[in-house]
Formats: structure tokens, C-alpha cells, sequence
């Protein structure tokens, strides 16, 4: 072998053990990196922030010069820890009592405040005295477990006969009644008023108009300007409330468009969530409306707007870049107006779990023979349930026509099965929910007429108050429950009913327009205006074996445990905590002076 040759090979040589050898020493450097912990490492990096360990003596101070670093990065860490945290979070068991958690660790007892129309609780004169009753409303479904577990202030309009006679002289009342764990604070309306805002503009004009149900939306200037009006009220009742410069303020629903840009010009520093409960249409069918600027403007003034799906976040988003002159971001979904920033985003609303014991006490086999024998019914016939306020984008004409077919196609259900309709009376001074209720009894009248001569009425309609303890009793006696919603934000019916079943039985019928059917496939999904396809349904639900029944249910359950309505409400406040720190560190990098707030007018 020549010299170079020799030379040649004792280089190759030499590479191959430096290359091995480097090779063990990243294996190792590896090993060590992967045993050391995150939270090991934040400790470390404090530790060497305070002075400790490798570069200085412990308790030794920071340099002057180094203080603003040292601040800086323990500020960043904390941000850093508190992502961690938030992760963490996403894999909690959530409960009224982690929520309160969430509320100490991430936002430190900081002020809640929550804006409804619709109140917690009524106070009803009847005769010589008061009774308290829970309105008919999914807003006020999700929203009273997470004010229990907030213990803040809940404002809304004060609507019951005996609102006034219990309140305080700030017009204020502990709530709940058995065990007060947070405020309610009352705003009157005039009749004139209500008529305006709440019948008039909201019900009249945004109901029909965002719901897309075949009813012209009616738009009027006075309506307009009562609408207003009343938003203005409520953002001085939530200066009022607020303890502090910078609460976090929860808007909800289609009531209060202009709140969110009212309360930002009275409080610069709150961080408003806006939630709006209802679809958002898309952009030509919302031009419709005279005042769809200010409204935009309104909703714009919201540090987080949330809808129940990615649907309607889409439709918002493009509503905003078609008629405002904003900078709309598409790949994080947040929207720039008047150099201000708003996120918009997704939050599918849920249920409390687990339901509350008082609504579970009672046992199936004591609902189903209960429910039977106040309906006049034999013990083994086979019973539906529908449950929502007498509105027009609920479907029950289409539910009752449905039940018709479907004993048309299966006569042997004649005389064997009928279906509860629970259906609360709603906005009542309005024509078009007046001509509705005449038109629901006509329907349930005719088909009463064409099939109750065989046994029992197919169609046991009930239009009137029902206490939720009632609800679930229906709940738990049924067979299968009936959700035919026209247009629907989320739907919580649905959900209430899955979480009733803890036997694991019975079938869920869902429309495919709720924003539920997104979340609840094992449901038996169903267009509502097909009449043939619900009857099916209908027949497949009462014929479906046990087995069945409960793989559908366990699934549903399942996803109603770890998606309940304290995890809609830790998102949110978890988004809001983020928030609030990025703005702190883009003041302090800034060296601006935070804004104080304006004083009401």
C-alpha cells in the first residue's frame, strides 16, 4: 500500500471515531435534556433570575442596570408558565369548582359582570304573594351555573310583576333565592321602551332577519332609537357595577348590538367577551337592515365576539370585510376597526354536568309512570316530548305534520304513541307569534280530531310555564324527543334531554339547522321540512333496540361531560386572560400610561 493510500485510510479512519464520538456525546446531551422537566426548568430559570446557583450568590440583588431585563423576563416566563398553565387547563376535568380555580390562577378574582335581557330569576306577584320562577331561555340555562360559580353581578331588565317589591334601594337581589352566591341588578324599561327595543327592533327586526325563518323582518326609525336608548342604560348600569377600572364584561345576545362600543368609550380598559346566542346570517341578508353599519360598529367594540359555529363566524367575518372598511385577518379570524382589534371566534355553549341532583332525584321508572298517569295514559304506551318557547323558527308546525305522516305510514303507532309538546308562551304582544300560537293549536286540533278517536290524542299540547324540575321529568319519561328547529344558534334542548337520559335510553331527533347537529351525530339528524324523513326517524327511534339506544346515548354523554357549559365559559375567560396579559406587556414595552375611564354622562 502506497503512503497516500495508507494516509487516505487512517483519515477515514479517524472521521468515523470523531463522528461516533460525536454522535454519543449529542445522544447524551439528549438523555439529559429529556429528563428534565418544564416545570424543573422554569424553577431553574427563576432560581438564576433571583441570583442562585451558577452565576451569582444567592440573595444577592440585580445589578441596576440589569433590573429592567430581570423584570422583563420574569414577566415573560410568568406569560410563558401561564400558557402552559392554560394547556394544562384543556385537559381538566371541568366543574363549577374548577372554573372558580381558573377565575384565582388566570384572572386572580378579578370583577365579573354578565348583561342580559332576559333575567335569572322572576319574581311574580300572584295575589297576596311572591313567587319566584326561571324564565324559559338558554341564555339563562348556561349562563346561572357559571355566574354561581363566578359570584359577580348579573344585570338584566327587570320584567316580573314583583321585580320591584324585592329588590334593594340599589335595586339589587342576592340569587339564588335558597342560597345567594351572586347579585342580580334590575334595570326598568317603560312600556314604551320594551315595546321599542326589545318587541320592536330586536324581535320584529334581528330575530326573523338573523334566523332566515320566512318572516319578513320589520325595521322601524322609533324602534331604532329606543334600541339605543336602552343599550346606553345598560352601559351606565355596568359603569355603575363595576368596582374596577378594568372588569371583564359578558354581553350577551342580539339585545345589546351597541353595548360592547358603549361600554368601551365608558371603560377603556374592561375586556369585553360579547356572546351572541342566535345565527349570524350571511353578509346579503344582513344588508337588509337599515343600520347595519352602527350595529358592526357595536359589535366591534368587543375585545372577544363568540358564536356557537364556525358557520357563523364565517358569515361575520365576511359581513364585516363586505360592509365596513376594517382589516380582517382570515387566518387567525380577528378583525381591526378604529385600530382596535377583535377576535372572533368559536364557542360551541353547552350544559351543566353533571345536572343538578334536585332535576335527577326521582327515578326513571317513577317519570315514565308519573308523566303517564297526568296524561291519562296507558302505562306501556310510547311517549315523545318537544320542549321550547311558542316561536316560529322552532318547528313545531313541522313537528306536528310530521307526527301526522309518520301515523299515516305506520298506523300501528295510532292509538300507541303521543307526543308532549311543552311550549312556553313567548313574545305574545307581537302578530306574528300570535297568528303562530292560533296556527300551532289549529294543526294540533286536526290531526287530534283525524286520529284521537282511536285511544289517546296523538298530540297532548301544553302552552304554558314549566319549571325545570317538570322539564326533566318529561325528559325522563320519553321515548324519544323531538328537536325540529327551522334555524337554531346551538339548541340546548337537545342537550338537556342527552343529560337527563342517565339510563341510557331513549333517542334524540335532531334538526339538521341547530348547531347541537355539529356536535351530536349519534342523534338521528333530519331536514325538519321533510316531513317523510322525520316520520321515518320518528318510527326508527321507537323501534330502536336497547342495545343501540345505548351506544348512541354513552357517546353523547360522553361528549356533554368533557364539553359542558363551565368549559364554554373557562375558553372564553382563558381567551380573556391572554389577552389581558399581552395588553399590560404591550403597555409597559410602550411606556404607555393606561387610559382612565370616562365618567358617565
Amino acid at each position: 500500500m502506497s503512503f497516500v493510500d495508507r494516509r487516505t485510510a487512517e483519515t477515514r479512519e479517524y472521521l468515523y471515531y470523531l463522528f461516533v464520538g460525536l454522535a454519543l456525546l449529542v445522544s447524551l446531551i439528549t438523555v439529559v435534556i429529556a429528563q428534565l422537566s418544564w416545570r424543573g426548568w422554569m424553577a431553574g430559570m427563576r432560581a438564576l433570575m433571583r441570583g442562585e446557583g451558577l452565576l451569582r450568590p444567592a440573595g444577592s440583588d440585580d445589578p441596576p442596570e440589569l433590573r429592567p431585563v430581570a423584570r422583563d423576563l420574569r414577566n415573560l416566563l410568568r406569560d410563558i408558565e401561564s400558557a402552559y398553565s392554560s394547556r394544562e387547563e384543556e385537559q381538566m376535568v371541568w366543574t363549577a369548582d374548577a372554573l372558580r380555580s381558573l377565575l384565582h390562577t388566570e384572572l386572580r378574582d378579578q370583577e365579573v359582570i354578565v348583561v342580559s335581557n332576559r333575567e335569572p330569576y322572576l319574581h311574580v306577584r300572584d295575589g297576596t304573594h311572591i313567587e319566584v320562577k326561571r324564565p324559559a331561555s338558554g341564555v339563562v340555562t348556561a349562563l346561572e351555573p357559571i355566574m354561581r360559580a363566578c359570584s359577580g353581578t348579573w344585570i338584566a331588565h327587570g320584567s316580573g310583576s314583583g321585580d320591584r317589591e324585592v329588590v334593594d334601594r340599589h335595586d339589587h337581589i342576592g340569587v339564588p333565592p335558597e342560597a345567594p352566591t351572586y347579585q342580580l341588578r334590575r334595570v326598568w324599561l317603560s312600556e314604551e321602551e320594551e315595546a321599542g327595543y326589545y318587541y320592536g327592533f330586536s324581535n320584529e327586526g334581528l330575530w326573523p332577519l338573523c334566523h332566515i325563518a320566512h318572516v319578513r323582518p320589520t325595521f322601524r326609525a322609533s324602534d331604532w332609537e329606543s334600541y339605543r336608548q336602552v343599550n346606553q342604560r345598560f352601559a351606565r348600569a355596568v359603569v355603575q357595577e363595576a368596582r374596577t377600572k378594568d372588569p371583564i364584561v359578558l354581553v350577551q345576545d342580539y339585545h345589546f348590538a351597541l353595548l360592547p362600543r358603549m361600554i368601551r368609550e365608558l371603560l377603556p380598559n374592561a375586556t369585553i367577551i360579547t356572546f351572541w346566542h342566535i345565527p349570524w346570517p350571511n353578509p346579503e341578508s344582513f344588508a337588509i337592515c337599515p343600520w347595519r353599519e352602527e350595529l358592526l360598529d357595536g359589535l366591534l367594540g368587543s375585545s372577544i365576539l363568540g358564536f356557537h359555529t364556525q358557520s357563523h363566524v364565517n358569515n361575520f367575518v365576511d359581513t364585516v370585510d363586505r360592509l365596513l372598511e376594517a382589516r380582517v385577518d382570515r387566518e387567525t379570524f380577528s378583525v381591526s376597526y378604529k385600530g382596535e382589534p377583535t377576535a372572533v371566534k368559536r364557542y360551541p355553549i353547552s350544559i351543566e354536568w353533571p345536572v343538578a341532583p334536585a332535576l335527577m332525584n326521582t327515578s326513571i321508572t317513577y317519570c315514565r309512570a308519573s308523566i303517564r298517569q297526568r296524561y291519562h295514559l296507558p302505562s306501556t304506551h310510547a311517549l315523545g316530548v318537544g320542549v321550547e318557547r311558542l316561536d316560529y323558527t322552532k318547528g313545531i308546525e313541522e313537528r306536528f305534520r310530521a307526527i301526522e305522516r309518520m301515523l299515516e305510514l305506520h298506523p300501528q303507532w295510532v292509538g300507541r304513541f303521543s307526543f308532549v309538546q311543552i311550549a312556553a308562551p313567548s313574545r305574545s304582544s307581537i302578530e306574528e307569534y300570535q297568528s303562530y300560537q292560533d296556527r300551532v293549536r289549529s294543526v294540533a286540533e286536526e290531526i287530534n280530531a283525524r286520529f284521537g278517536r282511536y285511544g289517546p290524542p296523538p298530540i297532548l299540547l301544553c302552552i304554558e310555564h314549566h319549571e325545570p324540575s317538570s322539564i326533566y321529568e318529561h325528559y325522563r319519561a320519553a321515548d324519544l324527543c323531538f328537536v325540529s328547529s327551522l334555524h337554531d344558534g346551538m339548541n340546548l334542548v337537545a342537550k338537556e334531554f342527552v343529560a337527563a337520559r342517565d339510563d341510557e335510553r331513549g333517542v334524540l331527533i335532531l334538526s339538521r339547522f341547530t348547531g347541537a347537529a355539529r356536535e351530536l351525530p349519534e342523534a338521528l339528524i333530519v331536514n325538519p321540512y321533510d316531513a317523510e324523513e322525520c316520520a321515518t326517524a320518528m318510527n326508527i327511534a321507537l323501534n330502536m333496540p336497547e342495545s343501540e339506544q345505548r351506544d348512541r346515548m354513552r357517546i353523547m354523554r360522553g361528549l356533554l361531560r368533557d364539553f359542558n357549559v363551565f368549559r364554554w365559559a373557562g375558553r372564553m375567560l382563558i381567551d380573556a386572560s391572554g389577552l389581558r396579559r399581552r395588553d399590560r406587556l404591550r403597555e409597559k414595552a410602550s411606556g404607555k400610561v393606561p387610559a382612565r375611564s370616562r365618567e358617565v354622562a
